[in-house]
């Protein structure tokens, strides 16, 4: 690991390239380095999240269509660690059968990649909890994996609302032995930016 006893927390990443797709945990990267995964509901803004926090516009692929994101993908920073992003949930627009397979493939890699040092649950903060979102919390949560939530698409709110809504949210959710550290983003204004990065260095240690 690159960060050890001189860590330094940068505000951005200098070093960022596409590792590979994979189609199943079996066919991810084997060099051993940590990961940590973003999954939320079909288009909830995964991957322009992901472009903004590696600082690279079109590194993940964007789509206004739910449903882009079908395979296990891996992007290298820094020659340290992984971040990657895994389809989603909720694809109303695919058949059962295809939403499904695409979901297993998430939960083989939750459940059982070695490497998966964090999981970032990405949640639109314009909505209220949704039943799909309350039950893979609560799968998360049953099986004892690490995991902090990021809202979403900030800049559809007033500023003075956001802390309030998310602190609702999790009054609103009803689970216990949650973690409640939280960040509040925007791709589109860059907000939270630094502070996810600052989350995933800091994680390292």
């Amino acid at each position: 690991m690159a960060f050890k006893e001189k860590f330094v927390v940068v505000s951005s990443f200098s070093k960022v390239s596409f590792k590979k797709s994979s189609s199943s945990k079996n066919e991810c990267p084997k060099d051993g380095f940590h990961e940590f995964a973003m999954i939320g509901r079909s288009n909830v803004g995964k991957s322009s999240l992901i472009n903004s926090i590696l600082n690279k516009k079109n590194i993940a692929k964007t789509s206004k269509k739910p449903g882009k994101t079908q395979l296990i993908n891996h992007y290298l920073v820094e020659n340290d660690f992984y971040i990657v992003d895994l389809p989603g949930y909720g694809y109303s627009k695919l058949s059962k059968k295809k939403s499904e397979k695409i979901l297993n493939i998430s939960f083989d890699y939750i459940l059982n990649r070695e490497n998966l040092l964090q999981i970032l649950l990405l949640i639109d903060i314009r909505h209220k909890p949704l039943d799909i979102d309350i039950d893979f919390i609560e799968f998360l949560i049953s099986e004892g994996k690490k995991f902090n939530i990021i809202f979403t698409k900030a800049d559809k709110l007033k500023k003075n609302n956001l802390n309030k809504h998310c602190d609702d949210y999790f009054k609103q959710l009803n689970i216990t032995d949650i973690n409640s550290t939280y960040f509040i983003c925007s791709s589109t204004r860059n907000i939270g930016i630094s502070e996810i990065r600052k989350h995933i260095q800091k994680s390292l240690i």
